[in-house]
């Protein structure tokens, strides 16, 4: 950001603050003023009107006028006439309605609508004399009234509310307007002068770097900070110009040793977050040395892909795959994960090398968690558009592997070998068996059932894996669940305790439970099929749990 562009941030929007605070200020005193003179204009109308019929009726009751009825029909006339009389402006609306809310006399043609008597008649029925608000023949009014007992009217005095504000308003935004404008032109104009002699010093250095002449100096415009900034630039010029060939004589060393850098950032930037790259760089000779290591590793891949593809145009699916996996990458790399490869439309990520952290586990856990989100909100857009939707399964495993830069002198990646990383692709496998999103192994559950307490896990099941002769337990994780869900996993928690200890009817009645709350629980469903199944033929004494 320049210095004028700094220089008006930081002082227009405490002048615009200002005058604000003082339009607000006016308004509000414009406002009180205003509500101060309704309530006198109210208090003169109603008290008028209430005088005049008075009298009226009274004079018609001592002269013994006539019949009533004829001495109300007189007095309507009189109220008329009078209302108009003290009528003033077109926003000023008198009238006077009989109990059942029809309208005999008023200064202005008015219909009342259907919906607006009612709430009006209870108004007036409770006899209070004060100003209101509400609804009459269509605007929102201002209104006081009172009831005539002699004729069973009620007699009313209206006004549009506070008509008189809105030029106000705007002039007082006009105003404002004209000031902000008047203020950023003369901010523009003291920022320029003020930032003449940096200007000059940056000019300066743009000629030395365009033409290589360390012998220019700047001119020292004012004998303030920026003279003396300029000053110290000339005494830093004469020190650059003395030792500029001892740098020459080190350029080329620079330079060689910038290239290897840069060979080495290109081969993670695309895989690893900066903070990644620059810890490598701190311990250069071990950090891609092949290792045996203890680390996190994250299968995401995209189920029935192949289906997708075929009904799309291929640059089409290939524009969406590559959006998908830049997204993914952003995920993982902001949970300072490192991106092993793509594998067709699966990506592979782990945490432990080429830096280890103690949050690795943690931090794995967390990054699938976020790719679902990530996932969901790719998705959405691809709704939004009409595009096909990515189902996506995540499976996250922890131990043991071989890790190390791997490959030939044409082509090498950073990668890991081992059960732990084939263990995390059937892991993502395995979420369209159970039905879940995101599946976890129970080495990685180990690691962080104690540093995330609060973090909802659910054991699923123990399922065959390869490799795995006693096979594998499956642990699904949510970032939250509901007060319902967490009754359910509690009642699958229990059905797994008892089905592990054999107890196969009871075990069912638990699972049977948590499928009324979760309806289509797929893990629920398989494990009651099953556990019906051994109760007809129980399993072999060596039985660990795995179905079979």
């Amino acid at each position: 950001m320049r210095i004028r562009t700094k220089i008006i941030a930081a002082v227009l929007p405490v002048f615009i603050g200002a005058l604000l605070l003082a339009e607000i200020d006016g308004y509000i005193s414009a406002a009180n003023g205003i509500s101060r003179i309704t309530q006198r204009f109210f208090d003169f109308k109603i008290s008028g009107l209430r005088t005049y019929i008075d009298a009226q009726w009274a004079a018609m009751a001592e002269e013994a006028y006539a019949e009533p009825a004829d001495m109300q029909s007189a007095v309507k006339e009189a109220l008329e006439i009078y209302a108009r009389s003290i009528v003033f402006r077109d926003t000023e609306l008198i009238f006077a309605v009989d109990p059942g809310g029809s309208v005999f006399v008023a200064t202005a043609p008015l219909e009342l609508l259907p919906e607006e008597v009612g709430p009006l008649m209870i108004a007036l029925q409770e006899n209070e004399e004060r100003i209101r608000l509400g609804s009459i023949g269509g605007k929102e009014r201002l209104f006081q009234g009172f009831y005539w007992s002699p004729g069973g009217w009620y007699i009313l005095a209206t006004e549009e509310p506070y008509q008189d504000l809105k030029p106000m308003i705007l002039r007082g935004l006009a105003v404002i307007g004209g000031a902000v404008l008047l203020m950023t032109i003369i901010l523009l104009l003291f920022a320029r002068l003020l930032t003449k002699p940096l200007r000059a010093i940056g000019q300066t250095m743009l000629n030395i770097i365009a033409g290589g002449d360390l012998s220019s100096r700047a001119e020292v415009t004012y004998q303030d900070e920026t003279g003396s900034l300029a000053h110290i630039f000339n005494l830093m010029m004469k020190t650059w110009e003395k030792t500029a060939g001892l740098m020459k004589q080190y350029a080329f060393v620079a330079k060689t040793s910038h290239k290897k850098e840069l060979q080495i950032r290109q081969i993670f930037q695309k895989y690893a977050p900066k903070e990644q790259i620059d810890e490598v760089f701190g311990a250069p000779g071990t950090a891609l040395a092949g290792d045996k290591r203890e680390i996190a590793v994250l299968f995401a891949d995209i189920r029935g892909f192949t289906a997708v593809a075929e009904k799309t145009a291929p640059q089409e699916a290939i524009d969406a795959l590559n959006r998908y996996f830049s997204l993914l990458a952003e995920t993982v790399n902001r949970r300072n994960g490192m991106i092993d490869k793509f594998i067709g439309e699966a990506l592979r990520a782990f945490w432990g090398a080429p830096v280890k952290r103690e949050d690795d586990p943690m931090q794995a856990v967390l990054a699938g968690l976020d790719l679902l989100d990530t996932i969901k909100k790719f998705n959405d857009r691809q709704r939004i558009k009409g595009k096909p939707e990515f189902n996506s399964g995540i499976g996250i495993s922890y131990g043991s592997v071989i890790v190390g830069n791997i490959g030939s002198g044409q082509k090498m990646e950073y990668t890991v070998l081992g059960d732990t990383a084939s263990l995390a692709a059937q892991l993502g496998g395995l979420t369209g068996v159970y039905k879940e999103a995101l599946l976890i192994s129970e080495s990685l559950y180990t690691e962080i059932k104690n540093k995330e307490p609060k973090l909802p896990i659910r054991l699923l099941d123990t399922a065959a894996a390869a490799g795995k002769a006693e096979g594998v337990k499956v642990y699904a994780v949510k970032r939250a669940v509901s007060v319902p869900e967490a009754k359910a996993w509690g009642y699958y928690h229990e059905g797994m305790s008892l089905y592990y200890r054999r107890s196969f009817e009871e075990a069912v009645q638990q699972f049977r439970k948590a499928l009324v709350i979760l309806h289509e629980d797929r893990s629920a469903e398989m494990l009651i099929a099953r556990s019906l199944a051994y109760e007809e033929h129980p399993p072999p004494p060596e039985w660990n749990g795995a179905g079979g």
